[in-house]
């Protein structure tokens, strides 16, 4: 049984697909262990509830194994995924913040949004300082207050490692749209880390 499971899981796309539609369970399984880990940590880090990552996985897979029939395989079976898993969370996310800003609004995201001009320099502090846990809070902080468009671009990309072009299939938008909401989520990211290394460093001088 393991060999058969392990053979399962090293099919490509198309025999898995193939499998799948067949109503093959362990490729179910595959798919599953390919895919299922990233779709859980997108809509953790989106939604914060470990609860409710669960739930959407759950939604995830259940959609998916639903509409099968539906996919066309113009992209990766795992990216199809995330985009449902993405799609799910968004709506949670809009059921308990909609003053948030929505993804489809133009790329500038607002006339009023300012960048960062003036940055506070931290590329040298104490290794030590890096390495803290409270940097770790910070930063998951700092992730959870960015718009869910921002929020979305920069896990998938800097937080799961998928291409630019991955990414904007999953979230609908233009590899060009892709690049500049990164951008803009490492700028705010910057400055609210830079924020903390400055308000850190006046303590300790205190």
């Amino acid at each position: 049984m393991a060999a058969d499971r392990r053979s399962t899981g090293d099919l490509s796309e198309a025999d898995l697909l193939a499998a799948l539609r067949r109503g093959d369970r362990q490729a179910f399984t595959a798919v599953i262990d390919r895919c299922g880990d990233t779709v859980y940590h997108v809509a953790y880090r989106l939604l914060g509830s470990r609860e409710e990552a669960e739930d959407v996985l759950q939604e995830t897979f259940l959609q998916a194994f639903q509409h099968l029939k539906d996919f066309r395989g113009e992209a990766r079976l795992c990216t199809w995924l995330y985009r449902i898993a993405y799609n799910l969370a968004l709506m949670r996310l809009r059921r308990k913040e909609p003053e948030t800003i929505s993804i489809d609004q133009p790329l500038t995201l607002g006339d009023d949004e300012e960048v960062p001009r003036e940055l506070f320099d931290w590329c040298c502090l104490p290794e030590e300082e890096l390495l803290r846990a409270e940097l770790r809070s910070v930063l998951e902080e700092a992730i959870r207050s960015l718009p869910p468009g921002l929020r979305a671009v920069f896990l998938l990309r800097d937080g799961e490692g998928l291409s630019t072009e991955e990414v904007a299939r999953i979230l609908g938008i233009s590899t060009d749209a892709v690049k500049t909401r990164l951008h803009r989520a490492r700028l705010r990211l910057r400055e609210h880390l830079s924020r903390y290394f400055a308000e850190d460093l006046k303590a300790h001088e205190g």
